[in-house]
């Protein structure tokens, strides 16, 4: 362990000899976004803009090669990657020295080092039953008696941060050791997300349930100005430690590019951070044309064939050196089905495990025009998706095909008329078997969009004689937060990966996840076990052939009916350097660069 410590410290004092300036205040890079952050909380939050956020103010333990393809990780706030023992139970990580938090009242002007303690302490914040965080699918079940603490703090209302955890402590100042109960060879993916990056707790007890609008953390950026919902400023932390680009390049040339400017560069690069939330596309887009963003991530999809006519880039927009680069997301798409036969003690029609209701949901996801979505919707910015599982991710087959999921109206027609959903009353639309009214009750969000989905959703179901309605309207907030109780039937929703692996969608239907990312309420036995096993087993074929089976059982009981994986292009000014986006990685902001030459003044 001082070894450990010893040769960063050396590796530390050499980068310094390097005499590489800090964070150019003068570059400032601008972008927008179509959603706004909710809270800067990393324990408390899951929606894709507070991670951006978030991702920039603190500091994981582990982070992904920015140019690595396939993705690698690498140490971020640890000194290397982590020991394991052989069976992937007990994981060992040594915490840099010399790292510190951002300056705040609640430090009372002390310079604060970061400790092992700091990521004990802020991984026991997501078993807190009082934060009610979103990413406790991540370790709940997993550490060592750190469930049996979370148990009695939901019996007391009250989570005990002192009371030792078996499998969670600081074994001296800089060493942190998690002992799992079970095999999770995984398990080194969570500790490169902003969900376990470490926050201080006299902050965090300072400022109480105000905590996340006061982000202090120890990443190479803090929040300088916030007008919510409407425009973040970040500005390069003074005093982030002296931390210089390493990495592999990948195969291609634009990735060896890239590498070769970076080489010896000091990071951050750029000084300064505007993010504003502009939610519809057509200001976001204008404002991409008039020089007010540096990029703009991905094109809308309304603009898709002017920006991107035949899949190129458009004369007038190559003229003004605007570049492509792809949109590296591991995005699906999917509606998610409530199979609770009741919510708050009204049938859901949609809900339950027997083989009408399964008939059911199968004829509804045969029904569903999902070329129609391609074409009008995403403007061929997705693609046709059979599988939960995307390219990017372990465990996805490309020659896998669902026959639930192939569109066939007159097919889905014949299954209900053979289930017994038929018009009784003449009115166009069936009934349920026991001759209740039939009716599909889909959520939605005040979108444009979302208004183009439910119209396509009206003409799929009247095809086959099944009445939709649209009366549970959100904003997609508080959608979620009532998806997360069981409180929505149906919504149509994506999840993008968090890391390589694909088990961070399946864990989406296991019953370890009711409550949190589970929405559909799903909890099956024979699906649970094999979640459960493919946990112990390493990256291979074996647990491929496992995940093969659990694929099987989402299209046979039908959960999810999968539509798309996103394939977004992201645009570039020709001032703005070094931008690629990873697979699974947030904004890498911290490694472009703005060529003030180029920049229009």
């Amino acid at each position: 362990m001082k070894l450990a410590a010893l040769a960063f410290a050396a590796g530390f004092i050499a980068a310094a000899a390097l005499n590489v300036p800090a964070a150019d205040m003068n570059k400032v890079l601008r972008t927008a976004y179509r959603s706004g952050e909710s809270k800067l909380d990393p324990q408390a939050e899951s929606d894709e803009a507070s991670g951006i956020i978030l991702d920039q103010i603190f500091d994981s333990l582990l982070e992904y090669d920015y140019l690595a393809r396939p993705a690698k990780l690498r140490p971020r706030a640890a000194a290397a990657l982590p020991e394991v023992n052989s069976d992937g139970t007990v994981y060992v990580l040594h915490v840099k020295p010399g790292v510190y938090f951002t300056d705040d009242p609640a430090l009372n002007g002390k310079k604060r080092e970061l400790t092992a303690q700091d990521y004990a302490y802020s991984i026991r914040r997501l078993y807190d039953p009082k934060l009610k965080s979103q990413w406790l699918f991540l370790v709940e079940g997993k550490i060592k008696g750190a469930d049996t603490v979370m148990a009695d703090a939901r019996k007391t209302n009250r989570y005990d941060y002192d009371r030792p955890i078996d499998g969670l402590r600081a074994i001296d100042r800089y060493t942190l050791r998690i002992e799992l109960n079970t095999t999770d060879f995984g398990f080194p993916y969570v500790l490169a997300m902003p969900a376990t990056s470490a926050v201080a707790r006299e902050v965090a007890e300072y400022y109480g349930d105000d905590f996340q609008s006061h982000p202090v953390g120890t990443g190479p950026y803090l929040l300088k100005s916030w007008t919510r919902g409407s425009k973040i400023v970040l500005e390069a932390n003074p005093g982030f430690r002296q931390e210089y680009f390493e990495g592999e390049a990948g195969d291609d040339p634009r990735s060896h590019e890239i590498a070769a400017r970076l080489k010896g560069q000091r990071l951050p690069i750029v000084g300064r951070i505007e993010i504003y939330v502009i939610d519809e596309d057509q200001p976001r887009w204008l404002a991409f044309l008039n020089n007010e963003h540096d990029y703009i991530r991905p094109v809308p999809e309304d603009f898709g064939q002017i920006a991107l006519p035949n899949g190129e880039l458009a004369p007038n927009l190559k003229k003004r050196g605007i570049t492509t680069t792809p949109d590296e997301i591991a995005w699906v798409t999917y509606t998610t089905f409530n199979l609770q036969t009741e919510i708050d003690g009204r049938k859901n029609d949609v809900g339950g495990y027997s083989p009408e209701r399964i008939a059911l949901r199968r004829a509804i996801a045969m029904a569903y025009r999902i070329d129609e979505q391609v074409a009008l919707l995403d403007k061929f910015q997705s693609v046709r998706a059979y599988t939960p599982l995307p390219p990017a991710v372990a465990g996805y087959d490309p020659k896998f095909v669902s026959p639930t999921l192939e569109y066939n109206p007159a097919r889905a027609k014949a299954l209900l008329d053979m289930f017994g959903f038929v018009d009784r009353d003449g009115d166009g639309y069936r009934e349920n078997p026991d001759g209740s009214p039939l009716v599909l009750e889909h959520a939605w969000y005040p979108t444009l969009r979302e208004r183009q989905r439910n119209q396509l959703w009206k003409r799929s179901m009247d095809d086959i004689g099944i009445r939709v309605t649209f009366d549970k309207v959100e904003k997609l907030p508080e959608l979620r937060k009532q998806a997360r109780f069981g409180k929505v039937p149906s919504i149509s929703y994506g999840w993008i990966a968090d890391y390589p692996d694909g088990e961070n969608f399946l864990q989406l239907m296991w019953k370890g996840s009711i409550g949190q990312a589970n929405y559909a309420m799903f909890d099956l036995p024979e699906y649970n076990e094999l979640y459960e096993k493919a946990k112990r087993l390493p990256d291979g074929p074996e647990r491929n052939a496992v995940y093969a089976k659990m694929v099987k059982l989402i299209c046979v009981y039908v959960p999810w009916m999968v539509e798309t994986y996103k394939m977004g292009t992201i645009l570039m000014h020709p001032w703005l350097l070094n931008y690629r986006k990873h697979p699974f990685g947030h904004e890498p902001w911290r490694y472009v660069d703005i060529d003030l030459a180029r920049q229009p003044k």
